[in-house]
């Protein structure tokens, strides 16, 4: 077989030209087209929940005495493992 590229003989089974490096055949796999709509639901979802946390430590840095209701603690924490649990899915995906 013949190159196409630059015209070297080289083997019948050969993938690539060993002289010029080209292609001996068509690439088969082409990629999707991706379109972006816009941020994904768990991207919003974790800036909503981000906000929140903001609002909370502005909430527990203006009471008196560092004293917060037990809980609203919990739910502090219920939001920060939320956040964490999507970023983990969102990575896996």
């Amino acid at each position: 077989m013949t190159c196409r590229q630059c015209g070297t003989e080289i083997a019948e089974k050969a993938l690539i030209c060993f002289k010029c490096g080209a292609a001996t055949t068509e690439a088969r796999y082409q990629p999707a087209a991706t379109s972006r709509r816009g941020l994904p639901v768990s991207a919003v979802v974790s800036i909503l929940a981000v906000a929140l946390l903001a609002a909370a430590a502005t909430y527990v840095g203006r009471t008196p005495g560092g004293e917060t209701p037990r809980l609203f603690t919990w739910i502090v924490v219920a939001i920060a493992v939320v956040i964490v649990g999507l970023r983990a899915y969102a990575r896996r995906r």
